[in-house]
């Protein structure tokens, strides 16, 4: 028998297909899906070879169980013929400047140290005048090579990481991080090539693409990002801060990162370091 409208189908396949390759990304049976969103087990199968047309509602609850990120939700909502309902809209847009403007809030209040609000590709968007104060008495910022990446600035040899104590060590906790913080706990095509693109840095060692090969003997609290001067060295940690419910595609993205002092050392060298960079500025 020949189905009235062949269209359809795709499309139901299409969406199924989705939905079992996020099932697998979560490591989520048929059996365990239905437990966690309250539709049949029986229900899931059929969507997943095409034999049943979820609604809007069934498909946000199976997305909802999944935590597949919003912007994927959406992907997954036109797959099924509907409109996505998450704006996917810049970080600049109108209806964002509540958060925009909490995010400027908090890096005046990270003075003096630095801080950054970065996309999921850890592109740099927003930053305090602590970031650029610290960063240019290792290096000249203003001359850095593209992209405006905090990623590329730790990896880049014409940047930071010459600087940078312990750089293994650290750019093995922020390969890491990337794959743990990735948005919805899902690495995609950018990430992936944002990762490349890191591993293709002279000097990066090549079993770093493999989980063996990232394997670190820290076992301190924290990996800290190390600089040193002088013979001296300042370790800073981060503090980050995400968007607690978002219903944007861009809120779901964004977060600010704070570098914060290890020790009380590290306090004080800072601020001996910004104290001489505003006198050579006045003189």
């Amino acid at each position: 028998m020949v189905e009235a409208n062949p269209a359809s189908r795709n499309t139901r396949l299409a969406t199924g297909e989705l939905l079992r390759y996020w099932r697998g990304v979560r490591g989520q049976t048929q059996l365990g899906l239905s437990l966690a969103s309250g539709v049949s087990q029986r229900h899931i199968s059929f969507i997943e070879s095409g034999r049943s047309s979820p609604s809007r509602q069934m498909l946000l609850d199976l997305a909802e169980s999944l935590d597949i990120p919003l912007r994927d939700r959406n992907g997954l909502l036109l797959t099924a013929g509907y409109a996505p309902i998450y704006a996917e809209g810049t970080w600049e847009d109108e209806a964002m400047l509540g958060v925009t403007t909490a995010l400027k809030r908090m890096l005046h209040h990270a003075e003096p140290y630095p801080a950054v609000v970065m996309d999921r590709y850890w592109n740099v968007l927003m930053t305090n005048e602590g970031l650029p104060r610290l960063f240019n008495c290792f290096t000249d910022v203003s001359s850095w090579p593209g992209p405006n990446n905090i990623l590329h600035a730790i990896f880049d040899p014409a940047r930071l990481r010459p600087h940078i104590s312990g750089w293994n060590n650290l750019a093995i906790s922020l390969i890491q991080r990337v794959y743990r913080e990735a948005v919805g706990r899902h690495v995609d095509e950018q990430t992936t090539a944002l990762l490349e693109s890191l591993l293709a840095y002279p000097g990066v060692p090549g079993d770093w693409k493999t989980p063996k090969g990232l394997e670190s003997a820290v076992t301190s609290p924290v990996v800290p990002l190390a600089l040193m001067k002088d013979g001296q060295t300042l370790r800073f940690f981060s503090m980050v801060t995400t968007v607690g419910t978002p219903q944007t595609v861009a809120g779901q993205e964004l977060r600010l990162e704070c570098m914060l002092p290890v020790d009380a050392e590290t306090e004080r060298l800072h601020q001996a370091l910004l104290d001489e960079a505003l006198v050579r500025n006045r003189s």
